[in-house]
């Protein structure tokens, strides 16, 4: 009957350990003294905390259980475990960052930020060059000049003028003002969108690591049960499937264990490239996952519709509209044009019979608006304006179709989160401790203490994985649904050069 009982205690184990492949384990305990023969194991503290839980490296519990015949097959042996790898030691080795030193590092060099700038700068220089008046035209007048009695004839200079009429210069110039103001909004929204990839990317990465801790704790739970199931089999009271099968367990652990570790390393890189320095060293990360940002969910859509820089934008960009309509209303207004110059007329006046000497000409001209009155830009521009507005209501109609769900997301992972902390773990740490306390008093079985355990870090992994949602999708509700920080900052308007060229007449586009 105790071989009996041995035997199904260490099949409870390992249906255990299959049934909880992500938790935390407790170490070994000492058999009670009544088992024949008496196995002698480290003894278990009386309470552990949370996430303070000592965590051993793998390579410090002895994990190959090698030398256990399987009776089937006598030549057979089972296998020593493999180490698993530690990939975050050089990561040790380096200071941890916080959120802020990565905000530091994103807005000195991530490029998009100087690319929101740049659009500004295009939009104020063309704003500068849509004012500026045509030049003048200076020439050389020379009429009669073939000489006999003309005696030279009629030479001179001229100065010509164009001027515009109607207030046309400041309408050009208030188009790329409109535009100016629209990519200076952009440039508020650009750094919204990287200050919320660099928040989504660390706090992501933060849940991440809190995941290795949790599956490093998990692994020496599976080393102590390879262990025990090999102390059994030197006694007899296990053979060579349980040995095996508890080796498989440990080994998936560590496959777990080092797929956490590179799901933080791939964090850490795309953090690291929003950060615009893709190669900086490996580092841990600082931060409170438990403390995400407040949000006044009863206000948040009035407020998004209210503050978001992508509408706000898309505002400014249908008053920049209204601008050009303006502008192009005006453009009918015809200019003047207006020439003066003098000249020395050689010829022979005849009353005196001297040269007529130094004479002054002027002339003005305008086009009158009879078959070109700019109508058809206007009716682009009207057209242009209305499109515009309706993608104010298309921008408004996304940013709700966006938003509500996220929020949805929000509540309910708040929702888990508070659960977790509150009621799940809570009760999950007092089961284990009963158990536990069951044990040192030889009323339950080691499997039991090992399963509870194993149940505690399971809601503790999951509880670290509900905080990285419930941080990822409070960020990007507090950026106004900014977060992708890679993306190119488009411009609101016309940004070529090609305006009011200083060969220009007119002053306009050419």
């Amino acid at each position: 009957m105790k071989i009996l009982f041995v035997s199904v205690s260490i099949a409870l184990l390992l249906a255990g350990a299959a049934a909880q492949s992500s938790q935390q384990g407790a170490p070994g305990m000492q058999m009670p003294s009544g088992a024949k023969p008496t196995i002698q194991m480290q003894d278990m503290p009386e309470h552990q905390h949370g996430m303070h839980m000592e965590i051993r490296r793998p390579q410090s519990t002895a994990s190959h259980v090698t030398g256990v015949q399987e009776p089937e097959n006598p030549d057979r042996q089972t296998g020593s475990s493999t180490p698993v790898p530690d990939l975050l030691e050089p990561a040790k080795l380096a200071p941890p960052m916080r959120v802020s030193d990565f905000e530091d590092l994103a807005l000195k060099n991530n490029p998009t930020l100087k690319q929101a700038e740049s659009l500004v700068q295009v939009s104020a220089g063309l704003a500068r060059q849509a004012g500026l008046w045509p030049n003048p035209s200076v020439g050389y007048l020379g009429e009669e000049i073939t000489g006999g009695s003309y005696r030279g004839g009629e030479q001179g200079a001229f100065v010509q003028q164009n001027i515009l009429l109607g207030g046309k210069l400041r309408l050009r110039r208030a188009v790329y003002e409109q535009q100016r103001k629209a990519d200076e909004i952009g440039v508020e929204e650009q750094e919204l969108e990287v200050r919320g990839a660099v928040r989504t990317y660390f706090y992501s990465a933060l849940a991440q690591l809190r995941g290795v801790a949790i599956r490093r704790e998990l692994l020496s739970i599976a080393l102590d049960a390879a262990t025990t199931a090999h102390q059994l089999a030197n006694v007899g009271q296990a053979d060579a499937p349980d040995v095996l099968q508890a080796e498989v367990e440990a080994e998936q652990t560590k496959l777990e264990l080092e797929q956490a570790q590179r799901e933080y390393i791939r964090f850490y890189q795309r953090l690291a490239a929003v950060a615009g320095d893709p190669q900086r060293p490996l580092a841990l990360l600082e931060g409170d996952l438990e403390a995400p940002p407040p949000l006044d969910t009863d206000r948040y859509l009035q407020d998004l519709i209210a503050n978001s820089p992508t509408l706000k934008r898309a505002e400014q960009e249908a008053s920049g509209a209204d601008a050009e309509l303006a502008r192009d209303k005006r453009e009918a207004m015809p200019d003047v044009t207006v020439t003066a110059g003098a000249q020395q007329n050689r010829e022979l006046n005849e009353f005196t019979g001297r040269p007529v000497g130094a004479q002054g000409f002027a002339s003005a001209s305008l086009r009158i608006p009879i078959f070109n009155r700019n109508q058809g830009n206007v009716a682009a521009s009207r057209a242009k304006v209305e499109r515009v507005q309706e993608e104010v209501r298309r921008i408004r109609l996304q940013l709700l179709q966006t938003a509500e769900p996220l929020l949805q997301q929000y509540l309910t992972s708040r929702l888990q989160a508070e659960r977790y902390a509150q009621e799940l773990i809570p009760r999950a740490q007092r089961a284990y401790e009963l158990y536990l306390g069951k044990y040192r008093n030889m009323a339950a079985a080691y499997p039991q203490v090992l399963v509870s355990q194993r149940i505690l870090f399971q809601l503790k992994d999951n509880y670290a994985q509900v905080l990285g949602q419930v941080w990822t999708t409070a960020v990007q509700l507090q950026n106004y649904l900014l977060a992708n920080g890679l993306s190119a900052p488009t411009p609101s308007g016309n940004t070529g050069t090609q305006i009011n060229l200083p060969t220009s007449n007119s002053g306009g586009i050419d």
